[in-house]
């Protein structure tokens, strides 16, 4: 075979390859359409930094609030798709407990979505919204994805105060009456970068 017809097969075959490449990416685009971010993605940025934490505990019986520190690494992962939130919490008796969290909004319904796990249990944690949502404050009703299984009755809200320096977690249980009760509280407190440089 000569060096044109070589060329002229490689080309060929290029082509070829490239054709076919992008039939399969059409066809995955059908599959999978790619997702926009929109107004939830945005606030869900304003989330992201490294963050001091104050949990708060309120139990049911009444008694005094138990308050544990911790800190908190959040990011945007994904294209800007998803904020994945890296806690860790620290017990008085020295011992540390992990979780991760993941948030996700759909701009087609509106919705949030998000996944807890940590080293306390085995199972997962999901919340959604109702579609509502206000631009400032995400607020998610605690969900389980089976159907003859119904999840607690919980709300969590989140909203930034102090133009931004303070981000609230608050978890409340709603009894039968639907009254809320106060459950957990995080109070994140943004650090800066001369508090992130002491923590080095």
């Amino acid at each position: 075979m000569g060096n044109m017809q070589r060329r002229t097969l490689g080309t060929a075959l290029i082509l070829f390859f490239a054709s076919s490449a992008g039939l399969l990416a059409q066809e995955q685009n059908k599959y999978e359409p790619r997702g926009k971010t929109g107004a939830g993605q945005a606030l869900l940025a304003q989330f992201a930094g490294d963050w001091d934490v104050v949990k708060t505990f309120h139990p049911a019986s009444g008694g005094p609030p138990v308050t544990s520190k911790g800190e908190c690494r959040q990011t945007m992962i994904h294209d800007g798709h998803f904020l994945q939130s890296d806690f860790t919490f620290f017990d008085r008796d020295g011992r540390k407990t992990t979780g991760t969290g993941i948030s996700g909004f759909d701009p087609a319904t509106n919705r949030f979505t998000t996944v807890w796990y940590d080293s306390h249990q085995t199972t997962m944690s999901i919340r959604e919204s109702d579609g509502t949502f206000d631009g400032k404050e995400i607020v998610l009703y605690a969900t389980t994805l089976a159907p003859d299984r119904p999840g607690r009755r919980t709300v969590a809200r989140a909203h930034l105060e102090e133009n931004g320096r303070v981000l609230l977690h608050q978890h409340f249980f709603i009894d039968e009456s639907g009254r809320e009760r106060l459950m957990i509280e995080l109070r994140m407190t943004r650090r800066t970068a001369r508090a992130r440089g002491a923590k080095k």
